[in-house]
């Protein structure tokens, strides 16, 4: 099972980056999907999830601005984030759980995970 995050980068105030998680080993379409995010200094938040059958959840701080998504005949999960602002900078971390066993947007109850992909958003 390995998740493989991509896409972080550095950009400023407004833009948009999206980033990519590729899963092998696991088919993704019986996965609840998730991405968080840390900063330096604070404890790692749960920012967008999505679950099998389209539920999805979205920290107040990003709705509008990010959407998750998902192509399981990629298995690939997507986070887009547009409206980029300086407190969007974070390590961001893609992980899933089996569908059956999510129980909310938190990090304690995702089972695999990426390494972190980082996004800086600065002028």
């Amino acid at each position: 099972v390995q998740l493989q995050a991509s896409g972080g980068g550095s950009v400023q105030p407004g833009g948009s980056l999206r980033l990519s998680c590729a899963a092998s080993g696991f088919i993704l379409d019986y996965y609840a999907i998730g991405w968080f995010r840390q900063a330096p200094g604070k404890e790692r938040e749960g920012v967008a999830c999505l679950t099998k059958d389209g539920s999805t959840f979205y920290a107040d701080s990003v709705k509008g601005r990010f959407t998750v998504s998902r192509d399981n005949a990629r298995h690939t999960m997507y986070l887009h984030m547009k409206n980029l602002k300086p407190e969007d900078t974070a390590d961001y971390y893609c992980a899933t759980v089996g569908d059956y066993y999510y129980t909310g947007c938190l990090s304690s109850g995702m089972e695999h995970w990426g390494k972190g992909t980082l996004v800086t958003v600065s002028s």
